[in-house]
């Protein structure tokens, strides 16, 4: 368990200098073809979609790569 630990606070801490160095790695999150944004005079609604799908695959692809 601590072993997980360990590489998750590793990955996090490389996840938060990447967006903190390198921000223009993550900005076609939310512009892609499916995400859907809805703008009017005084709010904002957006439902990343495409995006999430796309998060989810990778994550999930990740996760059975280190199952077995």
């Amino acid at each position: 368990m601590e072993r997980w630990l360990i590489v998750a606070g590793c990955l996090l801490v490389g996840i938060g200098l990447a967006l903190h160095y390198a921000p223009w790695l993550v900005n076609w999150f939310g512009r892609l073809p499916g995400d859907i944004r809805i703008e009017s005079g005084r709010s904002r609604v957006y439902f990343p979609i495409t995006s999430m799908i796309i998060v989810s695959v990778v994550l999930s692809l990740i996760i059975n790569f280190f199952r077995r």
